[in-house]
């Protein structure tokens, strides 16, 4: 007489999402086995279209002239000058010879090869609307300055929501942590007259928002968009009261700042061009390349930041290792919080000295899109701030220099390119699986 043994069956649910590497490990195999995918090649035919239309055949024939030098500076270069049309054409050539290189690889070109694309594209387009003003001259130390300057807010901004999104919660209200930064600052540091005891208050004020935020998120499982949304007319409403009741009829004492120290580093800042950008900065602009670079090293070199990742990825698996998910991410939110209140402490420490209502102008939104541009990467996502900043500050250089282009054209333009970023046409963008998912442990 023989006896079977059954086999005991597992009827655990499949873990969901996809492991924290899934991504990387695909694209990775993706190559290996030469998936083909013509999605850069269309990328880049149609930005090769455009150059075609406008930059070669709808240009003017004028010389326009780029000023890297201005009067009292210690050295100084030699203006260049450039043929509208003649580089219209070349910039054409380049974009469709690098739209048929990839789609004759049926690939994604190496990255160098993308971010000429880029340059040449922006070089393209500079030189054909400064070509289109009454004065085709233009200073790239002024235009680069002024983009940096422009950047700096949405830089914090973007950093304080990759700090939430990468652990997994969705960050909507970066708008509503500028615009309390930029009011805390500026009540603190007129009170205490001190543009530092105003520094410190617009992180504190941030990372009150940024509790509130947690609370509801990741306490009470409310959608996290709805959340963001809430906050950012909460604090819109909130601060513009207390603007018109208080601030207004009381300048003098709660809305009149001091500002930050402008630092211009000896020698290095007598550099041409990048020179007055890099080393004659306000003390936030030092602290915006440091937090990139901080953030960059603690997000992949570290074990923090390793954590991190995966809670965004995957937070079951995260939580099966010991990783206390919910915590991490309250820290993570809170953490954020503080470093987007540096950003709104800009608008009223170095950009102008008072408050105003919602000054912020619907920042944290830019941020937030040059985050999803940037794939959610501290890099990447200071370059998408920088651009926006570079359209910006060149809108207002054109107006003074009179081009017949629509302004609305220029501003409209970094958010077409993110929707193309997002629409995966000039390569792939995806963020966090888990982000925007409460966790509850079982």
């Amino acid at each position: 007489m023989s006896t079977t043994a059954s086999q005991p069956t597992s009827h655990a649910p499949a873990p969901r999402g996809p492991a924290p590497d899934a991504d990387l490990a695909t694209s990775a195999a993706n190559r290996a086995v030469g998936v083909r995918t013509y999605r850069p090649a269309i990328g880049l035919g149609i930005l090769a279209l455009v150059s075609f239309l406008v930059f070669a055949l709808h240009t003017s024939a004028r010389e326009v002239q780029f000023r890297f030098s201005e009067t009292g500076d210690a050295v100084r270069l030699p203006d260049m000058e450039v043929a509208a049309a003649p580089f219209g054409w070349v910039v054409t050539a380049v974009l469709a010879a690098l739209a048929v290189a990839a789609g004759v690889r049926a690939r994604a070109l190496p990255r160098w090869a993308m971010v000429l694309a880029g340059l040449a594209f922006v070089a393209g387009f500079l030189v054909w609307i400064v070509g289109t003003a009454q004065t085709p001259s233009i200073s790239l130390t002024a235009l680069l300055a002024g983009s940096v300057a422009l950047a700096t807010p949405l830089v914090f901004g973007s950093l304080g929501g990759l700090l939430c999104e990468r652990s997994g919660v969705v960050n909507i209200a970066i708008e509503a942590q500028l615009l309390f930064g930029a009011f805390s600052a500026a009540v603190a540091a007129t009170v205490s007259g001190s543009p530092w005891v105003g520094l410190l208050a617009a992180v504190l004020g941030s990372v009150l928002v940024s509790v509130v935020l947690a609370l509801f998120a990741i306490r009470y499982r409310v959608n996290q968009v709805i959340v963001g949304v809430v906050l950012n007319v909460l604090v819109s409403g909130l601060t513009g009261f207390l603007f018109a009741t208080v601030l207004q009829p009381s300048a003098e004492l709660f809305n009149s700042p001091p500002r930050l120290p402008h630092v211009r580093i000896p020698l290095l800042a007598e550099i041409p061009v990048v020179g007055p950008v890099l080393f004659d900065q306000s003390v936030i602009g030092y602290l915006m390349y440091a937090t990139v670079a901080v953030v960059w090293f603690a997000l992949y070199r570290t074990r923090w930041g390793l954590r991190t990742r995966a809670v965004g990825e995957h937070p079951k698996a995260a939580d099966t290792l010991g990783v206390p998910v919910n915590a991490l991410r309250v820290r993570n939110v809170l953490l954020g919080g503080a470093v987007a209140g540096l950003g709104g402490a800009f608008y009223t420490l170095v950009s102008v000295s008072a408050f105003t209502r919602d000054m912020t102008a619907g920042s944290g939104y830019i941020a937030l899109a040059a985050l999803i541009f940037g794939r959610w990467n501290p890099v990447g996502a200071l370059l998408a701030s920088l651009l926006f900043g570079f359209a910006s500050n060149l809108e207002s250089i054109l107006s003074f220099l009179g081009t017949p282009v629509p302004s609305q054209f220029l501003a409209m333009l970094p958010y077409v390119v993110t929707i193309l970023a997002v629409a995966g046409l000039v390569g792939r963008s995806r963020g966090p699986a888990a982000s925007g998912e409460p966790y509850v442990k079982e």
